[in-house]
């Protein structure tokens, strides 16, 4: 399978779909668990799905047929709101509403680490040095969590107590975008501690949506963001070269919330889940639907697309 695009839904069901035809190709049901479906993660090499279901994630095997995960990582309270692999697939890291990041093992199948956070995290993502997380929550806090230290080695609140939603890290990691439940957007220049400048260098502020803010997505080529709302619109923003946001263009064709988008590896593309029950494949240079994915009966709030090398 060289495109792997899927999405889950407060349906409880987690689908495959075909990119181009907008077919869907598997549907996992998940007949009896409670609990909706809040993020997905595909694993660099393809192989593995991980899928945030309220309090538990389940790992799917991608090339199987079954609806059966080969591995459940059970240890939060609450919601799972986040899940990201280890560039080698090693390890998962997740953030939940209990209010702790959790490393998990996919060797062993058992939990390497907890970190206390306090608050509800709602968004964490792994450093592409791969020792390092960014996680941001409810309290309105950034962390950013030392793997070889195993402290939080440094915290930012740019808006007081706001809850922040989302962070997004540049794949070469100089940059950090943050959005917040106001839709206002917030910028750091990333620097390696050895240049003797601080680590978090905040360069811009400004404001994405009038309403919530959902998710805010770096594209792999760190030219442009992407954020969500409860506007029910997509804003794309330019990114110069000394960190100037401009937008771009607004995609719009969602009815309801949109949840969460995921960047195809060459930054052509955004596919978007949204409370309209549908996903879309948008084309970044036009603006425009590409093709919609029909078939979630409730909102489809997660999304997750990898069609880069395995």
């Amino acid at each position: 399978m060289s495109v792997i695009l899927v999405t889950g839904s407060y349906d409880h069901e987690i689908r495959f779909w075909e990119a181009w035809s907008g077919i869907c190709s598997r549907t996992i049901t998940r007949t009896g668990e409670s609990g909706q479906v809040n993020r997905l993660a595909i694993s660099p090499d393809k192989r593995l799905l991980a899928a945030a279901i309220h309090k538990k994630v389940n790992i799917y095997d991608i090339a199987s047929a079954s609806s059966e995960p080969l591995i459940t990582f059970e240890g939060h309270t609450k919601n799972v709101t986040s899940v990201s692999f280890h560039s080698e697939g090693k390890w998962l890291v997740t953030g939940s509403e209990d209010g702790t990041i959790k490393i998990w093992d996919l060797r062993s199948g058992h939990l390497h680490r907890t970190y206390d956070n306090g608050n509800p995290v709602n968004d964490v993502c792994v450093h592409p040095n791969q020792g390092e997380l960014i996680s941001c929550d409810q309290a309105g806090s950034i962390k950013q969590w030392d793997l070889s230290e195993n402290i939080c080695s440094h915290e930012l609140t740019p808006a007081g107590k706001t809850p922040i939603r989302s962070v997004s890290l540049a794949l070469d990691g100089s940059c950090l975008v943050a959005g917040n439940n106001k839709g206002q957007c917030y910028v750091w220049k990333v620097n390696d501690e050895s240049t003797g400048l601080p680590r978090f260098q905040a360069v811009t502020t400004f404001h994405a949506h009038n309403k919530y803010l959902t998710r805010c997505l770096l594209s792999p080529d760190a030219k442009c963001l992407a954020t969500c709302s409860a506007d029910t619109t997509v804003a794309i923003w330019s990114i110069s070269p000394n960190y100037e946001f401009k937008q771009e263009r607004v995609l719009i064709g969602h009815q309801r919330w949109v949840w969460d988008c995921a960047f195809s590896a060459d930054s052509a593309y955004l596919v978007t889940a949204s409370s309209d029950h549908t996903a879309r494949l948008w084309e970044m240079a036009s603006g425009e639907t590409v093709r919609q994915y029909n078939g979630h009966h409730k909102a489809a709030v997660c999304c997750a697309l990898h069609d880069g090398a395995g």
